[in-house]
């Protein structure tokens, strides 16, 4: 009789211990966790079109963003910024798909290692607030000092509104 509840014991452990690392340890500041690409495949870049036009997505449709503070294909979004921002990373070279040039693809290494897909010369990001595929909720957002854009597949920012719930220039902090 022991034994056996100390092995219901140990199983309840081992279950709550996958569940709280399911959940995801560690505070991410309330935003939401983010797939970045580097799932053990190439990155695909395709393309979507919404109120503001047509705009760069990875392959599952979540719209990707450049950062004006990004004058290279280096990222200088690092620390607190990426969790809002997270880099779409790849494990392989990149594709393009749809209105996606695969001649203005690219990838650079960031600081903690990860391979990072640029576009046209700009590192892509995803933004936490993105819950969907189609959301541009990070449109005009002022996160960390400098702007966000939704990027045309010929490599410039869209600077005009999404038509979101935000009224398409996010949520305007400034960290």
């Amino acid at each position: 009789m022991k034994l056996r509840w100390r092995t219901s014991f140990a199983t309840l452990a081992v279950v709550i211990g996958f569940t709280a690392a399911a959940c995801g340890g560690g505070s991410s500041g309330g935003t939401a966790t983010v797939n970045s690409g580097g799932g053990g495949s190439a990155a695909v870049v395709s393309t979507h079109s919404g109120p503001p036009g047509t705009y760069l997505t990875d392959g599952k449709g979540k719209t990707l963003y450049m950062w004006k503070a990004d004058t290279t294909t280096k990222s200088v979004c690092s620390g607190q910024c990426t969790q809002y921002w997270p880099a779409y990373t790849t494990d392989g070279a990149p594709t393009a798909s749809g209105s996606a040039k695969a001649a203005m693809l690219g990838t650079s290494v960031r600081d903690d290692g990860k391979t990072q897909v640029t576009y046209a010369g700009h590192p892509l990001y995803y933004y936490s607030g993105d819950q969907k595929a189609g959301d541009t909720n990070g449109q005009g957002n002022t996160n960390f000092g400098n702007v966000w854009w939704i990027v045309a597949p010929n490599g410039t920012a869209i600077t005009k509104k999404s038509g979101g719930s935000n009224g398409g220039y996010g949520s305007g902090y400034s960290y």
